[in-house]
């Protein structure tokens, strides 16, 4: 592996914007030369709504990442999520030319590309169309067709959209920050990478991502992404209920969910009290932890309703062996986990960034906020590493070894983001 190369991840959040620079060690392990962080003042909910503070607030994480990492930034590799992801289950086939001869890599590339041209709703984009199983001829469900024989294949695809302004908004964010967008990836997938591993996904698991405005949800079988959702709460409507609960202003409300906050009530105990300062010569607040934590408690139970609902709805329920593993910034409040277990009755964990880093000076990478950064710049080596197909490549079928889609398959997706990414350019030279 090049451990030279330097992969730069920018994690545009509804709360947070954080840029990473991290390059691979002797060992293949992530070695953290700096991490910039600014607040997000210009993002709801996921998508970008004020461009200029948007791009003050990026321009200020690189910064603070240049100045710790001694090192001039002007590539990166970008998340995208929010609300106006969607995804469905479609369907196509493709009648061979050929019945006798065996099944190739480019009539598997050719049908997936196919799916590229689906009709979505006005003002999306498909950004990236995922294999499920494939069958020949009515017979057996297969997630590898290549080397069969039959006049036949069809095959079902997750397909996933977002909207067009929304990765036109990214785009011109990160431009007028005097920055190039390497790779846009969906930001489920990158968490995956930093917190998941080979064998969780091969069992079974789904991937909650609690961010600031979102939740993001991701189901895994057999290393294949099967479901993906996002829903319209986070950490952000938290803090908002204490606001109002406890009559307190927004960044008391933020303080006393970080630092006394529990998803458990009982968990709290009932003289537990928490003074704060008062407005301008009145005297200070007291608040009781166990209240606290009931009002944290409703809201999570609400979402975490939602979280289940999405995995059973899925058709996937029964079959998540390895359970779920909580990630992102909400998920370091106390007795999450416990929380989760209890309204799911589903193995539960913290999904922190750990296994694929190493040693690092900045402590603070581990949490699980930074899952989706740390996921960016792994994405980044994905690409440098495993032969990533170009765009050129995704379309003629090129690399048709088992071996090479399975390692190939998130540079495919990235390859088709780019492509995304080239073609607004060519459409938006001014803004």
């Amino acid at each position: 592996m090049d451990t030279d190369k330097i992969v730069v991840g920018l994690d545009i959040g509804t709360t947070k914007i954080a840029a990473i620079v991290g390059r691979l060690n002797e060992f293949g392990k992530l070695e953290i030369l700096g991490l910039g962080k600014a607040v997000s003042e210009g993002v709801i909910r996921g998508m970008v709504t004020n461009i200029d503070r948007t791009v003050d607030s990026i321009r200020k994480a690189i910064e603070q990442a240049e100045e710790q990492s001694e090192i001039d930034i002007g590539v990166v590799n970008v998340g995208i999520a929010g609300q106006h992801i969607r995804s469905r289950i479609h369907h196509g086939s493709i009648i061979r030319q050929d019945p006798t001869s065996t099944i190739s890599g480019d009539e598997i590339h050719a049908l997936t590309n196919d799916m590229y041209r689906t009709v979505v709703q006005p003002g999306s984009q498909i950004i990236h169309v995922m294999p499920q199983t494939y069958v020949v001829d009515n017979g057996e469900p297969t997630t590898d067709p290549i080397g069969w024989t039959g006049s036949c294949i069809e095959g079902d695809f997750h397909v996933i959209t977002a909207q067009t302004n929304a990765i036109q908004n990214i785009n011109k964010c990160v431009q007028k920050a005097g920055l190039e967008i390497e790779n846009l990836i969906l930001e489920p997938i990158a968490s995956s990478l930093s917190v998941l591993s080979s064998q969780e996904k091969e069992a079974g698991i789904a991937l909650v991502d609690i961010g600031g405005g979102t939740t993001d949800i991701a189901l895994f079988h057999e290393n294949i992404i099967r479901h993906t959702a996002v829903i319209p709460f986070g950490g952000n409507i938290i803090t908002q209920d204490i606001k109002q609960g406890c009559r307190v202003m927004q960044n008391q409300a933020e303080l006393l969910k970080t630092k006394f906050g529990k998803a458990l009530a009982e968990e709290a105990a009932d003289n537990e009290i928490v003074a704060i300062p008062g407005l301008r010569e009145r005297p200070p607040k007291e608040i009781s932890i166990k209240n606290l934590a009931g009002i944290i408690q409703s809201r999570l139970e609400e979402i975490i309703e939602l979280v289940h609902r999405e995995i059973l709805s899925s058709g996937y329920g029964d079959q998540l062996n390895g359970g779920i593993v909580i990630t992102g910034g909400g998920s370091q409040l106390q007795n999450i986990g416990q929380l989760f277990e209890y309204m799911t009755g589903m193995d539960c964990r913290i999904g922190y960034p750990n296994e694929h880093l190493g040693k690092s000076e900045i402590e603070s990478i581990k949490s699980p906020m930074h899952a989706t950064g740390v996921g960016l710049v792994l994405a980044g080596y994905h690409t440098l590493h495993e032969g990533a197909d170009t765009p050129a490549e995704a379309k003629s079928g090129k690399k048709s070894s088992r071996a090479s889609r399975e390692s190939g398959f998130l540079n495919r997706i990235i390859a088709q983001t780019k492509k995304i990414l080239t073609d607004d350019l060519e459409d938006n030279t001014t803004y």
